[in-house]
């Protein structure tokens, strides 16, 4: 089972997002098996002022012209999946000049007008369970696992339990190689000369969890608590990579179809998050929906409305 790619510009569109966001954000989600690339819109136009408003990219604008003049810039670290890179986070094979790096785009063309950073990113996230080939079956991967060992299931030294103490450390793991992913691309851009220095460490940008149904998840009490354990060793994992600033992106029916919201996550280091919400058609409306209710009782400090060519997102 293999998360589906999305990301910030990849939630589904159904029912209209004007109405599916009113009230309790009772939104219908897509299926999360086999699901194709969605289609990626954007947030350039619906009325926005790029001094005071900001975008975000991800592999589907790999190689297209990006945004400029925005106050910031989010950028996907994943190629849609939690296991996967980027394309053009940094110079690649695909794209090897600076100049085509979406990280080097927000660092270096983002004015940092508002209350937001000039740069910052999104992970994707999933708890795929213990059927896929990069679940660990130890705790090697690095941090204190506060729900004991991952060990390996029985007959397979390879592979570990469903447990929640290897979905922590799945978790972990997917956000330690993160880190890396990012220092990678933050040198690789530097090595080439770049007219603006790009920081490679974690800890110079704000991180958002991409939480959506989409992705795989496991279900069930127990999967609910596994999903909570899985998005807990991320931020731990960021933490320790010197990351001060972990958000979530997502909804409130999607958090509380991923993790149970308060019945699983309270008193967890998932309460408190501060929140990126989605949904809106234009920027009045992501003004409005800075009034929402947080869904991890952090607050909501961003939000995001759909238009075209690029996503576009208010700080609250």
């Amino acid at each position: 089972m293999m998360s589906v790619r999305t990301g910030p510009h990849g939630l589904p569109r159904i029912l209209g997002w004007g109405a599916a966001m009113a009230g309790a954000l009772a939104i219908l989600t897509a299926s999360p098996a086999l699901a194709a690339r969605p289609s990626h819109g954007g947030g350039g136009g619906g009325g926005g002022s790029s001094s005071t408003t900001g975008n975000d990219v991800s592999y589907p604008q790999c190689g297209g012209s990006l945004p400029s003049g925005q106050a910031f810039g989010i950028v996907g670290v994943n190629d849609g999946l939690a296991n996967t890179p980027n394309p053009c986070l940094g110079p690649s094979p695909s794209y090897p000049s600076y100049t085509e790096s979406e990280l080097y785009w927000a660092v270096a063309s983002s004015t940092g007008t508002t209350s937001q950073p000039k740069a910052g990113l999104y992970v994707n996230t999933a708890d795929p369970g213990n059927g896929v080939s990069d679940w660990p079956s130890n705790n090697d991967g690095g941090g204190t696992d506060p729900y004991g060992s991952c060990v390996p299931s029985s007959g397979n030294e390879l592979v570990g339990v469903n447990s929640t103490a290897c979905a922590w450390q799945y978790g972990y793991n997917k956000a330690a190689q993160d880190a890396v992913w990012l220092a990678l691309a933050a040198n690789a851009t530097n090595a080439q000369g770049a007219k603006t220095t790009v920081p490679t460490s974690p800890s110079a940008y704000p991180w958002w969890l991409d939480v959506e149904t989409a992705n795989s998840w496991q279900s069930g009490t127990s999967g609910l608590q596994m999903n909570v354990a899985d998005l807990q060793g991320m931020v731990a994992a960021l933490s320790a990579a010197g990351v001060t600033k972990v958000g979530v992106y997502s909804t409130s029916y999607q958090w509380d179809q991923v993790t149970g919201g308060s019945k699983y996550t309270a008193g967890t280091a998932l309460v408190g998050l501060p929140d990126w919400i989605p949904g809106a058609r234009k920027l009045s409306g992501a003004v409005s929906n800075c009034q929402l209710s947080s869904f991890t009782g952090g607050g909501v400090e961003l939000t995001q409305w759909f238009s075209r060519p690029f996503d576009s997102d208010y700080a609250c």
